[in-house]
């Protein structure tokens, strides 16, 4: 039992230190994003949406490893569009990220992937859609999925890079003639992030 004990104090000093050394930066995080969405079947011909992200941010980086991550808070906006009808949705992202950097100190490379979570604060509601036999869409509360992104850093406080959510619980249900039809979101986004 005391051995145990004694890993534990040494894995909790270990990361004691780690951490002290560790380089923490708080951000704006802002940039555009092109939402799509996908049914289980086809029922209506759904295009993207086109919104926008904003948010704070930070980013932890252990030195020496280029091994870090980031989290943040976005105000996002996504939806659909059919033929007839523009479904916009607003949501707190939340994702949290495991970051890879790697050059020089002035550019450097980065990778990062990670979950997310997706909190719809407005537009939530039950859409009628015009010109279909009794169809209607509607959101949920409630989303989640992965993120994969790429891009650079330079001068070590401004990142540009790209994002693409995969969207893993339905966002939205379709209900028509009694059936209920699922559909889950897919976000591109193009990100621009100032770090202090």
């Amino acid at each position: 039992m005391k051995n145990y004990k004694k890993v534990f104090v040494g894995v909790l000093l270990m990361l004691v230190a780690v951490s002290a050394h560790a380089q923490l930066h708080f951000g704006l995080k802002g940039g555009l994003n092109i939402a799509s969405v996908k049914f289980n079947q086809d029922l209506l011909n759904v295009e993207n949406v086109t919104g926008f992200h904003i948010g704070p941010m930070l980013e932890l980086m252990i030195p020496y490893t280029g091994i870090g991550f980031d989290a943040a808070v976005l105000y996002s906006q996504k939806g659909l569009y059919t033929q007839r009808k523009s479904i916009s949705t607003d949501y707190i992202d939340i994702p949290v990220n495991l970051k890879w950097k790697v050059g020089l100190p002035i550019v450097k490379a980065y990778l990062s992937a990670g979950p997310y979570v997706s909190l719809c604060v407005s537009g939530l509601d039950v859409w009628e859609i015009p010109g279909t036999v009794e169809m209607e869409i509607e959101n949920k509360t409630f989303a989640a999925g992965l993120n994969f992104g790429a891009g650079v850093e330079v001068f070590g406080s401004l990142q540009l890079g790209f994002t693409y959510g995969l969207g893993l619980t339905d966002d939205y249900s379709a209900h028509k003639l009694g059936e209920v039809f699922n559909g889950k979101s897919n976000l591109m986004s193009v990100t621009a992030a100032l770090l202090f």
